[in-house]
């Protein structure tokens, strides 16, 4: 399957274009084979740099493309961390071409890299494993705290499913995870619009909504004792990705639930033995968020003034990275709109988490096809189940429903 991007460019209803930097993604079974007629197809040339990590490059099915620069990182301890990211750049000098070969943080050293030194990168996925692929958004961590900047986008995605179904299942079921997270960031972005008045595309919800219902499928599938569909399952990751460059954002494929993952990576007091791929966490964290706004949706709230968060609050859960949550919240967007406008709202929201599969059906799901689905098994104490989502809030200033709750009083309801 080969998905050229100029489909989705263009004016949109939403009064905005959505141009796109990635030109086209391959998705077959051995399409890295003929790697260099895509870059040519694209129009990519020049001295050419390719990254890889120690795994990455040993990888029995791998083909390892032509380079006039080749770099393999050692995979322990590899993450996506500023510091870390710029140290290879001046291995890079004199690229006019990155190429990346790998999952989520090579492809954060090629983004991060390639908007550094100005010039675009191709990328070549091993897993299917998260829709980060196709997105312009880095997520990085800077001076202890995670961050998503927006950095460059593949011109070409080439995935090789020959690879990609090499990769140990649950690498992959934590990409199913990644995409199922959509029905907690589409609902949180539709009632960030409904009480705030925030921007709102139809357009890419509906790509995001296409990946939700094709990983759907596919996880479904996989439940059956069905063969995995990697192209599909790979696929839908590349639509979600795509939001992200529509956007400018993440919006459409990161909530409440995503913020989960940012809080593993990141480690704060209490969350020390914290650890899990992307994947897993966000999963953790769409069937947290969905139990817990389902448990709202039974009450009725009353609306609150707002208040900042406390540099006390924020020391107290953060310790050393707290200086960073300060700064990241000075602007709180839960100041920029009366909660009254959330319980006035309140039947609507309800109707719209009321749409959303019931808790204890994603949650047989996610057991079926051998997702995580407990903090326990991130390495994080059950016991601090009722603190990790406000935690983690935290973390973005961004609207969410867990980040509403604030300015929300339920009283003894709760």
């Amino acid at each position: 399957m080969i998905l050229y991007s100029e489909q989705y460019e263009g004016a949109c209803a939403c009064g905005r274009e959505h141009p796109l930097w990635t030109k086209m993604v391959v998705v077959e079974h051995g399409c890295l084979a003929n790697f260099d007629k895509y870059m040519d197809e694209v129009g990519l040339s020049g001295k050419r740099a390719v990254i890889y990590d120690t795994n990455t490059y040993n990888l029995p099915t791998m083909i390892h493309v032509p380079a006039d620069i080749e770099i393999v990182l050692k995979a322990e301890g590899l993450h996506s961390e500023k510091t870390m990211i710029e140290s290879i750049l001046p291995q890079l000098e004199g690229a006019e071409v990155l190429v990346t070969v790998g999952s989520g943080t090579l492809m954060d050293f090629a983004r991060y890299n390639a908007h550094t030194m100005g010039i675009p990168f191709a990328a070549i996925p091993t897993l299917a494993s998260s829709d980060g692929y196709t997105a312009n958004i880095c997520s990085v961590v800077i001076d202890g705290v995670k961050k998503s900047v927006p950095m460059e986008a593949p011109v070409l995605v080439v995935a090789d499913l020959d690879i990609i179904s090499g990769a140990p299942m649950w690498l992959n079921i934590s990409g199913v995870a990644d995409i199922l997270s959509k029905h907690i960031s589409l609902l949180d972005w539709k009632i960030a619009e409904l009480v705030s008045g925030e921007y709102y595309c139809e357009k890419v919800a509906g790509m995001a909504r296409e990946a939700l219902d094709m990983m759907t499928a596919c996880a479904e599938g996989i439940r059956r004792g069905e063969k995995p569909d990697f192209e599909a399952m790979t696929m839908a990751q590349m639509i979600s990705g795509l939001t992200m460059q529509m956007l400018r954002n993440s919006r459409a494929a990161s909530g409440a639930e995503h913020l989960i993952a940012h809080l593993v990576e990141m480690k704060p007091p209490r969350f020390e033995n914290a650890n899990g791929i992307h994947g897993e966490c966000v999963g953790v964290g769409t069937l947290l968020c969905l139990e817990n706004y389902q448990k709202l949706a039974k009450m009725t709230p009353k609306p609150l003034p707002f208040e900042p968060l406390s540099a006390e609050w924020i020391s107290e859960k953060f310790a050393d990275l707290a200086p960073g949550i300060i700064k990241e919240n000075e602007n709180d967007i839960l100041a920029t709109f009366s909660s009254k406008n959330i319980t006035d709202n309140w039947d609507e929201i309800c109707k719209m988490i009321n749409a959303l599969p019931a808790y204890e059906e994603l949650l047989s799901l996610f057991l079926d096809i051998g997702a995580k689905t407990k903090l326990s098994e991130l390495g994080i104490d059950e016991a601090l189940k009722d603190e990790v989502l406000p935690i983690s809030a935290a973390i973005r200033n961004r609207l969410t429903l867990v980040r509403m709750l604030r300015v929300l009083d339920f009283g003894s309801q709760v």
